[in-house]
């Protein structure tokens, strides 16, 4: 009994620190992605309340997530707000079937390179597109627009007022983020989140600045359960992308989250196939509701492991914080800067940059580093989705590449004939090179006898072209190869 008051004593107190977490990060999430306030609070109401019952994962906090801001700006900005719930609930549906079908553990297979460049660039994408809300500007549309507009996005903030004291607030809010962990004392009872966001609001408050203010619609307005008519998109193919998309980028966030908190504490592991069903179960009612995606966020969980939360019920307590919240208080929102939440999101998307990372990255895996910068820049070029393919086909080809070391070792006989014999592994990739040193061999008259039983493996582009250049140079005497990858035999050529 005493264990249990124990518990749930801890429970209690983390639960409110992840709860003043969770509001600013929230709403801040919900108006980066164009939609009203009350859905970003909607979503980590579910996240609590659902999501934090549902076995998986026993201390990860679910809700919005910065990572997936640009994503649902661009499919908001494409397919209109009436669409989310049905891009949301049909993503919820797949990741509870990828969990049933015990795909969880297969996302740790995913490059990490691939994914610190997915987080790099929606960091970019983010600080950019914040950087206008700093200002109290409306963003263009592009990752490229974004940047492109920015050296007029300060032309314009120098010459007005209110924008200045728009960034004035936004950067203060940042500075405090910044700073507020070196007090450490402090950092342990209240959230830095709270206090930039507080002391913003206070500010602007005290001294009547003229800049934006959160817009407050109230919860049952805002929530816009999909219609009939909606589904019906479900048939277009950049619908259906970007559920894909959706699906797979908050599962893998999810789940490398889950690894991270593991990390944290000793209690018991995340089974990574039931946090998948569970996942899809949040953001199926998500979807249901009209609100943003969910995933687990690092942010959260790593606040309620650090606040001494033991089980549960830490983060379904902050669950019914955060309701409780959106019931009473709503006009609370509405004395919020817009700006101060782009200050927060701001410093979210600079904690996404791999910084300090890429120093040591580059002297031992230079490899990955090309990964990295390849998704990252794929991403602000064109969008998540198809900046992640790009990342993903650029992590095979490097792997692929890195795996296929051949050479040729020659010897030439007493009778005159030149033996080379081709060792190692023989893809497509290392096709022109491993042509060119075979046209390099002298030709003595006597020919070549090309032996291919060194090769571990040999796709059917090497073996055909290999074939062919014996061919072309001279009548083929002897040669097999078994077909199944393992070169075997020898090739003569004269």
């Amino acid at each position: 009994m005493s264990t249990l008051k124990a518990n749930l004593r801890a429970d209690f107190t983390a639960s409110l620190v992840v709860f003043l977490i969770a509001v600013p990060l929230s709403v801040g999430i919900a108006v980066a992605s164009g939609v009203p306030v009350e859905l970003g609070l909607v979503t980590g109401i579910v996240g609590g309340l659902l999501t934090g019952l549902l076995p998986g994962s026993s201390l990860q906090v679910s809700g919005p997530a910065a990572g997936l801001t640009v994503l649902v700006y661009e499919a908001v900005r494409e397919y209109g707000l009436r669409a989310l719930g049905v891009l949301v609930l049909t993503a919820g549906l797949l990741q509870v079937a990828m969990g049933l079908l015990k795909l969880g553990r297969w996302f740790r297979a995913i490059s990490v390179a691939v994914v610190q460049g997915m987080l790099a660039g929606i960091g970019v994408v983010l600080i950019a597109g914040q950087l206008y809300a700093l200002a109290d500007a409306d963003p263009p549309a592009g990752g490229l627009e974004k940047l492109g507009g920015l050296v007029t996005l300060l032309t314009d903030t120098l010459a007005s007022g209110d924008a200045m004291a728009a960034v004035a607030v936004g950067a203060g809010t940042a500075a405090v983020l910044a700073l507020w962990p070196r007090w450490r004392q402090a950092q342990r009872v209240v959230p830095g989140p709270l206090v930039a966001v507080a002391l913003a609001t206070a500010v602007v408050a005290l001294l009547r600045l003229p800049v934006d203010r959160v817009q407050v619609r109230g919860l049952f307005d805002a929530i816009q359960p999909p219609g009939g008519g909606d589904f019906a998109r479900l048939t277009e193919f950049g619908v259906l992308g970007t559920v894909l998309a959706f699906a797979l980028i908050a599962s893998a966030e999810t789940l490398f989250s889950a690894a991270a908190v593991d990390r944290l504490h000793d209690g018991p592991h995340t089974d990574y196939d039931k946090e998948l069903i569970a996942q899809g179960a949040g953001n199926t009612l998500c979807g249901v509701l009209g609100s943003l995606p969910m995933t687990a966020v690092i942010v959260r969980s790593s606040a309620n492991v650090n606040a001494g939360a033991r089980t549960k019920a830490s983060r379904v307590l902050h669950g019914v914080w955060m309701l409780v919240f959106v019931t009473l208080l709503p006009w609370a929102l509405e004395l919020i800067p817009v700006a101060a939440l782009a200050g927060v999101l701001v410093h979210a998307g600079w904690k996404l940059l791999p910084g300090r990372e890429l120093g040591p990255l580059w002297r031992d895996h230079r490899g990955e580093v090309a990964v990295l910068l390849t998704t990252t820049t794929a991403i602000v070029v064109t969008n998540l989705f198809e900046g992640v393919i790009v990342g993903l086909l650029t992590a095979v080809v490097k792997a692929a590449w890195e795996t296929s070391h051949v050479h040729i070792e020659t010897v030439t006989r007493p009778d005159g004939v030149i033996h080379a014999r081709v060792l190692g592994n023989a893809n497509f990739l290392r096709l022109p090179r491993l042509l060119d040193e075979l046209d390099a061999l002298p030709r003595t008259g006597y020919g070549v006898e090309l032996d291919l039983s060194g090769l571990r493996h040999m796709d059917r582009a090497c073996r055909t072209a290999l074939l062919g250049w014996a061919e072309r140079n001279a009548a083929v005497r002897r040669g097999d190869e078994n077909g199944d990858g393992e070169a075997t035999g020898q090739v003569v050529a004269v």
